[in-house]
């Protein structure tokens, strides 16, 4: 008998310690703070470390550095040029993934000029530098050659015969910019030539707001904002002309009387002058464009110009709305209204820039709304792979009145669309991370100003 108990206690003995192993205490509201458990989040969650967002920036620019080439090649041989004093007519820029020349270049050489000067790299400012300056040489070339049949599609067409606010308004403001960081001076020439074309060329209506009379007469496009503004903001501040700067601001009232819905803080897409009822389609990109001209136009009006309040204004209202759209994983939608629409790349990078930008000028709450800035670029550096390539990116698009045209854009890693934005938010959120403590507090990313001990908030 006594063998008999010793063996049971044997055995009860040993299958503590097994059950302890396979089936540990059960989680309950008594024995673990449950508000400190670990959330599923479907992208990184929490503050950037700046180290990281550089590295990001350097995968981006090693890929773009090799694919868009700065050399010049002979069309029929493939030969390449060194010597620009023997240009010929036949000469091209060797083909790259991007164009050297296009309204989406023009905001990725403003980007790289942006992310040298926060990170103090130069060699993101030696890529603009080097490939407007080869613009520069080709463009004075082809300025002597006869225009003929043949030279139609000349390299540098749009720069010397720009033909609509998509060949002027970006690369003239990069232009400038390039031009102000110690670029080619003869620069200004093609600056003046773009800047003429967007003042008396391109059409307006009888208000003097910019239009085209495509897909209908009379169109405006909430994307020519980006295509106009920022040059001739940009234009007033280097000539010091306010005309210039009255221009911009018109613009911009102009657009939102007629774009900019108040109720929901969003600007449609496209306006017909001729339609009575203007369906309300609220793409994601060209509201990245608006608010980004907004915030360009911005950095230069001064304080006491008139119509800056209103500007910033219209920014404040157009951030609280873009905001409140923003999903649960960081990014926005291809139509912001509708989550059903897919998630797409370069507008929540331009939102991501556009907030961590008015957030470091004093213009919107930090505390507000830093931590969607923060949960933007988390989003973001996703899509950029291991090649550098940013994934994503809604490609070209044109106005339409119905919803199936946006829903079905394709995306592709060639949108340049993509590349100048995703920049310009990991360049403003290193200046983010440094101009704030941001922090985990209560499971939840937290701004506060440097030096208050975020701590005793606890």
């Amino acid at each position: 008998m006594k063998t008999v108990v010793l063996i049971l206690l044997l055995s009860a003995g040993l299958s503590f310690p097994l059950l302890a192993q396979v089936a540990p205490a059960k989680v309950t509201d008594s024995n673990t703070a449950l508000h400190l458990l670990p959330p599923d989040y479907k992208v990184p969650y929490g503050p950037a470390k700046v180290e990281d967002i550089t590295a990001v920036l350097n995968r981006i620019y090693t890929y773009l550095d090799v694919s868009t080439p700065a050399r010049v090649i002979d069309r029929e041989t493939k030969a390449e040029i060194t010597d620009l004093s023997k240009l010929t007519p036949g000469s091209i820029f060797e083909p790259g993934v991007f164009r050297l020349i296009s309204y989406e270049w023009g905001v990725a050489y403003g980007a790289m000029l942006t992310a040298s000067e926060v990170t103090g790299d130069p060699k993101f400012k030696e890529y603009t530098i080097k490939r407007m300056n080869l613009l520069c040489e080709v463009a004075k070339y082809f300025k002597s050659v006869p225009p003929n049949s043949s030279q139609n599609n000349n390299p540098v067409r749009p720069i010397l015969q720009p033909r609509a606010l998509d060949d002027a308004g970006s690369m003239c403001a990069a232009m400038i910019k390039t031009l102000n960081a110690g670029g080619n001076p003869e620069l200004r020439s093609y600056i003046d030539n773009y800047i003429n074309y967007i003042s008396n060329k391109q059409l307006r209506l009888a208000d003097g707001t910019l239009a085209r009379n495509r897909p209908l007469p009379n169109a405006l496009w909430l994307d020519d904002l980006y295509m106009s503004v920022p040059a001739l903001a940009q234009m007033g501040k280097l000539t010091g002309d306010y005309k210039y700067y009255d221009d911009a601001v018109k613009q911009v009232l102009q657009f939102s009387q007629r774009m900019f819905n108040k109720n929901d803080g969003l600007y449609m897409h496209g306006w017909i002058q001729d339609m009575k009822v203007h369906p309300e389609f609220y793409w994601a990109r060209c509201n990245g464009w608006a608010l980004l001209t907004m915030t360009e136009l911005l950095d230069v009006l001064p304080e006491n110009y008139k119509g800056r309040s209103e500007i910033l204004a219209l920014l404040n209202a157009h951030i609280r709305g873009i905001a409140n759209l923003q999903a649960g994983n960081g990014f926005w939608h291809q139509l912001l209204n509708r989550n059903d629409s897919y998630l797409e790349t370069s507008a929540t990078a331009i939102y991501t820039y556009c907030i961590a930008h008015a957030i470091n000028k004093g213009w919107i709450d930090a505390q507000a709304y830093g931590p969607m800035a923060v949960l933007g670029w988390n989003a973001v550096q996703t899509k950029v792979n291991a090649k550098g390539e940013v994934e994503g990116t809604c490609v070209g698009t044109g106005m339409s009145f119905d919803p199936s045209f946006y829903y079905n854009r394709p995306v592709n890693v060639a949108a340049a669309h993509g590349y100048g934005p995703v920049i310009m938010a990991g360049a403003e959120m290193i200046k983010l991370m440094k101009n704030y403590q941001v922090v985990i507090n209560d499971a939840a990313v937290m701004f506060y100003p440097l030096g208050v001990d975020w701590k005793s908030y606890r």
